[in-house]
């Protein structure tokens, strides 16, 4: 119960994978891989449809420790469809992430048929939001009810995980970003450093990236002070100034350098944590794609780049593929004496595919948005264990972030007097990306 149920695979590993499926990660072959899944959804783990293109390519590091999945027709709708990127990491982390991959969309389509989920009631919610403003604050108690099902599948998700005995969760772990799409309502969850943005066009046409999550790293003021507050520590190594790591109190280990994600067990009791941050964004008919990625595609590519290469595309079905080649060469470029990591891409199209081929006019009208996450803070309580981390300091462009993080670090050490040392660990072990 929980796994994903297919008709094509007749049995099940104790694990969550597939029978059928390699371990090893490599599941970026031209090939489609697609199964029935719980409620009649169809289950893509690589390749194309009408609306997705998805992507994934083993970095320099090892094994491919990133999955993706899309199900469409998600929980029996034509209309609703999840789509997930999860990257792993530590020693089992590539076992993390597929497990996650595998299970967690049937633990959260199994909330979704909770009595609570009246389908006429869900329907009439539906149509009486207000579709003219996507950045509506009431959003109505459907989205209360996603929201609160998300948070609850997450933990759901994280304790299975830890008593699922046939994988090492204690020092491995994985991020995810996921995102429900039913009519023109998105839905996003994120653990960790993976991203989700938009493509939209604005009042002169013109291509915009609108970032939808925020990267969850230590660094963070309120994820910095959870962490200290649970005896937990922050620093940043001396050959890595700008990276900054959770470390255990009185251990140099393991270094995890986000403040959220499955699994990681060595670090729950210290500040460590599995609640998802929880977005909303109403579809306009301005928007055109989301793009979820892990972070191989953010570290060398911005949201700008990102929306442009992807909306270049001459057939969209190639579009998840030529993002992580373009975020390859990136890499080539920008760090060509460092290990490339794993690159994931899951594309998800709003509009039916256009028989008219770009001009170059088109793909080159690409400006700079706010990129601010489209959610307010009112929306995320401590009562349901969801921080706002956006501060008017740190409502930027995350690619920009390095300079800026330092600045709201210093001043929010300043304030709290918490302490983010940049000192070296006496041991340099166990580092988790």
């Amino acid at each position: 119960m929980g796994a994903c149920c297919t008709a094509q695979i007749k049995r099940e590993r104790n694990d969550g994978l597939p029978a059928r499926m390699h371990e090893g990660g490599k599941e970026n072959g031209s090939e489609d891989i697609v199964t029935q899944g719980d409620f009649g959804a169809l289950v893509r783990l690589q390749g194309s449809s009408t609306f997705v293109s998805m992507f994934s390519q083993q970095g320099r590091k090892g094994v491919n420790q990133d999955a993706m999945t899309v199900w469409e027709n998600y929980i029996g709708e034509q209309d609703a469809m999840f789509c997930g990127v999860f990257d792993g990491h530590g020693p089992s982390g590539h076992k993390v992430s597929q497990y996650v991959r595998n299970v967690f969309p049937s633990k959260l389509a199994e909330s979704f048929k909770h009595p609570r989920f009246n389908a006429s009631c869900i329907d009439e919610d539906l149509k009486s939001e207000n579709v003219d403003d996507p950045v509506d604050e009431n959003h109505g108690p459907l989205y209360s009810l996603v929201k609160a099902s998300l948070v609850e599948s997450f933990k759901v998700m994280d304790e299975a995980l830890e008593t699922n005995g046939k994988i090492e969760s204690y020092c491995s772990g994985t991020t995810a970003v996921t995102v429900l799409k039913k009519n023109f309502h998105l839905v996003i969850a994120n653990l960790g450093d993976s991203r989700a943005i938009l493509c939209t066009k604005g009042d002169k046409d013109q291509l915009l990236a609108v970032q939808l999550t925020v990267d969850l790293k230590p660094e963070l003021p309120c994820e910095c002070e959870r962490i200290w507050s649970c005896k937990g520590r922050v620093m940043a190594l001396e050959e890595e100034p700008t990276v900054y790591r959770i470390w255990m109190p009185d251990q140099e280990s393991p270094g995890l350098a986000m403040s959220r994600a499955f699994g990681d067990f060595c670090l729950k009791d210290y500040g460590l944590i599995s609640v998802p941050e929880v977005f909303y964004r109403k579809l306009t008919e301005r928007d055109e794609f989301v793009v979820l990625a892990s972070d191989g595609i953010w570290d060398v590519l911005s949201n700008e780049e990102v929306v442009h290469i992807v909306y270049s595309a001459q057939k969209r079905s190639s579009a998840a593929k030529l993002l992580v080649n373009r975020a390859h060469r990136a890499w080539k470029c920008k760090y060509p004496c460092a290990k490339i990591d794993d690159c994931t891409a899951v594309c998800l199209f709003f509009k039916k595919p256009s028989s008219i081929i770009k001009s170059k006019s088109d793909t080159s009208q690409i400006q700079k948005s706010s990129v601010e996450p489209h959610f307010q803070q009112g929306n995320l309580t401590t009562e349901d264990g969801l921080e706002s981390i956006i501060d008017s300091d740190i409502a930027t462009d995350q690619t920009a972030q390095g300079s800026s993080t330092k600045k709201n670090i210093s001043t929010y050490s300043q304030r709290t007097g918490l302490m983010v040392s940049k000192r070296r660990p006496t041991r340099n072990i166990g580092l988790r990306h």
